[in-house]
């Protein structure tokens, strides 16, 4: 099986969380990890799984105006170019039954504030013609910058060990 995932991350949580679940998927699977900024000159094998994540910016997919302002906050070099919302607009359609996920993450505080990055990658990428391997899911960070909330990085792991495994039994028994 092989996977790639693509992620944005402005303060390295997103980053994290992208090879937190690039090791749980690489327990049944060949897994690339790429940068938005450089998904645009990927190409390669065909895959069976893409996961796609991204930080959740103003109740949603980051834009160039909240990824500037993101990077007024850190000392650390952001790439403000382009993001995932950028990349999945620009990306072509599927064949239908191609299998994706999607994840982000959010600040953990407080509990009741809406908006999800990963929801609306789930909705884009269904718009493209993946079938999702299972809902989205968003990683907790406990403030703007972080850092990722306790355990996430192992959940993380988790849940990507199992839809790796679902995936391959998916594969095995549709070949």
């Amino acid at each position: 099986m092989r996977a790639r995932i693509i992620y944005e991350s402005m303060f390295g949580n997103t980053a994290a969380v992208a090879d937190a679940i690039a090791q749980g998927l690489g327990e049944h699977a060949e897994v690339e990890v790429v940068n938005v900024a450089a998904a645009a000159e990927v190409c390669g094998p065909t895959l069976n799984l893409l996961v796609v994540g991204g930080p959740t910016h103003a109740f949603g997919l980051s834009r160039p105006q909240t990824r500037r302002d993101a990077a007024e906050l850190t000392d650390i070099p952001i790439a403000t170019g382009i993001g995932v919302r950028e990349w999945l607009a620009a990306t072509l359609p599927v064949p239908a039954g191609r299998r994706a996920l999607a994840f982000g993450t959010k600040v953990a505080k407080p509990p009741w504030l809406a908006g999800s990055a990963a929801r609306g990658i789930g909705k884009r990428l269904c718009r493209l013609g993946y079938s999702l391997a299972d809902q989205p899911v968003d990683f907790l960070v406990a403030d703007t910058t972080g850092p990722l909330a306790p355990g996430e990085l192992d959940r993380a792991r988790v849940w990507a060990r199992r839809i790796a495994y679902t995936e391959l039994d998916r594969i095995m028994h549709h070949a």
